[in-house]
């Protein structure tokens, strides 16, 4: 393993235990280009863990939102992907949870006024709450600039660079290890075989689901399957997920062979919590698209590299893909991977999820 191999692993797997440390509510530095920042989550840090924060910041401490969830709050947009808001007696810790947490929108009673920071945040800011991104937590940080690396460093809170969190994904992907294969026969696929793919951060793993022996000389058949909890174990009727995977399994099968990369990208990347919270807001009548904007996130947040990478190693670089999607034919693509054709791979609606299928077609361009 060369030297520059060597920092690319340690990279990542700083930006994982920052990452871990923000779950458990501790502060993490983050050093930018041009300054350093101290940040929390807003929704794991408790009253001491945000005064740990406090005292090793050298400026005011703000509330750092997505640009997407500032847009909910009325906050006026200033062009840039995060939008911060300075604290104060009125706005407190507390309340920057109830602002940051869309579940409190409609019960929660005005709020505002907030008085808007215009200039571009600085590189530590945005880093920051991509890691809270990456940490499956509300997108959304409590951060101060910070000087104090030497009382961070006494105190062992974790320090890294802004540019390692934000180039982590694609790194980690670049990086998939294949750590298990078995036989697994399935009730709709025999003749099947599981691999599992480890990302270099020690994350979740991918699985990729190969039926039969398709060649490597001919495009294969091919599904990127997201993990559903609800849908896929559960049966949940407010998603075709459940019947998505079981069918393109049976429909493999019957092609007589290709390959299912079911991809640990839970909710379209934005972790099984704050799916909860987009289903929340779904009973309160919100459509798929505005619930997730209404977290904090982007429609879809998923990437496309550790899928594309799978399917290199395991010798295949070009696919027919079983999808009603075109940003997934538009994501492999971009990612190395020749899509020789789109397979359509749709379901009857139920009742629970009628809504959900037309906002995806109308709102998403879905071929459905």
């Amino acid at each position: 393993m060369n030297s520059k191999h060597r920092s690319v692993r340690a990279a990542i797997r700083r930006v994982d235990r920052a990452a871990s440390d923000l779950r458990r509510g501790l502060p993490v530095v983050v050093s930018g280009a041009a300054a350093s920042g101290v940040a929390v989550s807003v929704e794991t840090a408790s009253s001491h863990d945000l005064q740990e924060m406090l005292d090793l910041a050298d400026g005011p401490a703000m509330l750092a939102l997505t640009s997407r969830r500032a847009n909910v709050l009325h906050i006026l947009p200033s062009g840039h992907p995060v939008q911060m808001v300075p604290l104060d007696d009125r706005l407190t810790a507390d309340l920057a949870r109830e602002i940051a947490d869309p579940t409190h929108d409609l019960s929660g009673g005005l709020r505002g006024p907030f008085q808007q920071i215009k200039e571009a945040p600085a590189d530590y800011v945005l880093a920051a709450v991509t890691l809270a991104k990456l940490a499956r937590l509300l997108p959304a940080v409590i951060v101060a600039r910070s000087d104090a690396a030497d009382r961070a460093q006494a105190a062992g809170l974790m320090q890294l660079r802004s540019a390692d969190i934000i180039a982590r994904d694609l790194a980690a992907a670049a990086e998939l290890t294949p750590v298990a294969s078995a036989r697994l026969p399935l009730w709709a696929a025999e003749n099947t075989r599981m691999m599992a793919f480890r990302p270099a951060d020690g994350g979740l793993e991918h699985l990729a689901i190969v039926v039969g022996d398709p060649p490597r000389d001919a495009p294969v058949l091919a599904r990127l399957h997201s993990e559903c909890f609800t849908g896929d174990l559960l049966g949940s009727m407010k998603c075709d997920c459940g019947e998505q995977l079981r069918g393109a399994i049976e429909a493999i099968s019957k092609e007589g062979g290709g390959i299912l990369l079911y991809m640990a990208q839970e909710g379209r990347g934005i972790g099984l919590m704050n799916k909860l919270r987009a289903y929340a807001l779904q009973d309160q009548g919100f459509d798929t698209v505005d619930a997730n904007l209404r977290v904090g996130f982007e429609t879809d947040e998923r990437l496309f590299a550790p899928a594309a990478e799978m399917l290199k190693r395991l010798g295949y670089g070009s696919v027919r893909l079983m999808t009603n999607n075109p940003d997934k034919v538009a994501g492999l693509t971009e990612e190395g991977i020749t899509v020789t054709e789109r397979v359509e791979h749709s379901f009857p609606s139920n009742p629970h999820n009628a809504h959900y299928l037309e906002t995806k077609k109308n709102r998403t361009g879905h071929y459905l």
